[in-house]
Formats: structure tokens, sequence, C-alpha cells
């Protein structure tokens, strides 16, 4: 009997394993399928949406490749210049939210000052605030102000929404690096302000790089913030997307965003590639 029970219980870190791996892939499978579903429909040959598709062709990325280069007279941008603003926004977005948030990472992770707890849970608010809300609120306080502001304000909500990103990587960079190589540095010479710069910041290059690409993938994504503060001349590739799916669904549209997920694909393989998965911190 006890002959058994061991063999049993040998068994069970094994059925234990399986069952988690079987649990894992039905979660990732589902994760993956509303792309697979949308990477399907852009092949479609039909000119309706049916799924699965009765035949396939690649005419939605040939109308896509027309839309590109020869836009509508209908469309009121066109999405070369929606596509220009959304990587100056994100790129913008990326600059500011590292130039903020490597000096916020050092006073979080080397200073002790009043209020230090009160500043950690404001800096993760923007992760649980509603989106929604959050534009509304950033509309009033844009439209209450004297002058216009276009292209600047797209900038300003998404380094608010990027800035927890950027700064949980280099807090996490910051961690890891001890106080004696400033003293180390200081005691050698350099002064306080040149030993964060010539020592301090390189040592977290893995997180401050690791925030810089989250940043811009979560600007160049962005949608929600964005639906509210954009112009009729100053939008996104997310909201263009979606102004051809106002009235009608364009079959173009699955093209286009599978172009939107092969970017991001790259961007995060860089990520994993310049950085590694120790470096990264969502």
């Amino acid at each position: 009997m006890s002959t058994l029970i061991k063999k049993r219980q040998s068994l069970l870190p094994g059925e234990t394993g399986k069952f988690a791996g079987s649990l894992s892939g039905v979660i990732l499978f589902l994760a993956v399928l509303p792309i697979l579903t949308m990477i399907v429909m852009s092949f479609s040959g039909s000119a309706n949406l049916d799924f699965p598709p009765t035949s396939y062709s690649l005419q939605w990325y040939k109308a896509a490749w027309h839309t590109f280069v020869s836009p509508d007279a209908s469309d009121v941008l066109s999405l070369g210049q929606a596509m220009a603003t959304s990587l100056l926004v994100s790129c913008l977005t990326m600059i500011f939210a590292t130039l903020i948030a490597v000096p916020a990472a050092y006073a979080l992770t080397r200073c002790e000052f009043r209020g230090k707890a009160v500043a950690l849970q404001l800096m993760s608010l923007p992760l649980v605030f509603p989106m929604v809300v959050l534009g509304l609120a950033l509309l009033l306080v844009f439209d209450s102000l004297p002058f216009h502001m276009t292209t600047s304000r797209l900038v300003i909500a998404h380094v608010i929404l990027a800035l927890p990103f950027v700064v949980k990587n280099c807090t996490a960079a910051m961690l890891s690096i001890g106080t004696e190589v400033e003293e180390a540095a200081q005691m050698l010479g350099a002064s306080p302000m040149r030993a964060i710069v010539d020592v301090v910041v390189p040592l977290m290059k893995s997180g401050i790089l690791a925030g810089m690409l989250l940043a811009f993938i979560v600007s160049f994504n962005e949608f929600t913030v964005t639906y509210f503060l954009y112009t009729i001349d100053v939008m996104t590739v997310p909201i263009w997307m979606y102004s051809r799916t106002v009235s009608s669904l364009d079959p173009t549209v699955f093209s286009f965003a599978v172009l939107i997920v092969l970017i991001d694909f790259v961007l995060i393989w860089a990520l994993e590639k310049l950085v590694g998965e120790g470096g990264v911190s969502f």
C-alpha cells in the first residue's frame, strides 16, 4: 500500500505541470484569438465580412495601399498624415516621459522626503484611472486655457499615460545600483551631479531603454484619451482607423490593423533583444 501511495504522489507533480501547461495554452490561445481572427479577415476574398471567409486574396491589402498612396477625397485626413502625427506624438512622448522619469526614479529610490508614499501612489494613478474620465477631464482643462493647443495636448496626455511605465522601469534599474558607485565617483573627484550623469545613468540603461520603448508603444496605440483630444487636422492612426468604421466597417481596416500589430511586434522584439526580460517592468 505504501508503495502505491508513493507512486501516486510521484505522479502528482507531473499531472499538475500538464494541467498548468494546458491551462496556460488555453489562456494564451484566447488572448491571441482576436489577433488571429483579424489577420484571417485581412486576407478575405469576399466583399462581405463573413467569418471564416469563403475565399482568400490580397484585395484588401491592395485597397489599403491605394488608400495610402491616393487618399480618398472623402477623407478629411490621409493615412500618411495620421501616421506622421502618431510617430511625432509617440517620439515626443517617449522623450519627455524619459526626461521626467529618470530624475523621478532617482529621487524615489535615493531620497527620503515627506509625502514619498503619496508620490508613489500618484505616479501609478493613471494605470487605474478610468480612461474615459481622464480624457474628459483633460479636454475640459485644455479648453479652459487662454491659448489653443493641438499636437501638444496629445503629447501631454500621452506622457501622463506612459509615465508610470517609464518610472517603474527606471526605478527597477535604480534599485540594483548601490550608493557605493556614486560614493566612489565622488571620492575620485566627481561632483554629485557628474557622478549621477556619468555613472548612475549609464547603469540605468536597461530600465531607460525599456521605459522608452514602452512609452512609444503606449502612445502609438492609445485611443480612448486621444478620442477626446484630437482635432480634424490632428488625429492619430487609431483615431483614423476608427473614423473608417463609424458609418460602415471598411475591410481595409483589418489590413491596417495587421500593420499596427507588426509594428508593435517588432518593437516588443527589439525591447527583449536590447534589454532582456529582466529589465522590463510592467
